[in-house]
């Protein structure tokens, strides 16, 4: 029913993550609030959305 959407971190600016979908590189950046991504987040850690969650891919 859903499928996972990977990002990657492309920048992090206080308390918001710059989300960049890695399948759209030149595609809008998503801003989403770091109280719901994985503390452990650094420009360039890859991402999977799946279920309304954030998990950290290697």
């Amino acid at each position: 029913m859903f499928e996972a959407i990977y990002y990657i971190v492309a920048s992090i600016d206080g308390d918001y993550a710059n989300l960049q979908k890695i399948d759209e590189p030149n595609g809008e950046l998503k801003l989403v609030a770091r109280a719901l991504l994985p503390s452990e987040i650094v420009k360039g850690t890859q991402l999977k959305y799946e279920m309304m969650q954030y998990e950290i891919v290697n």
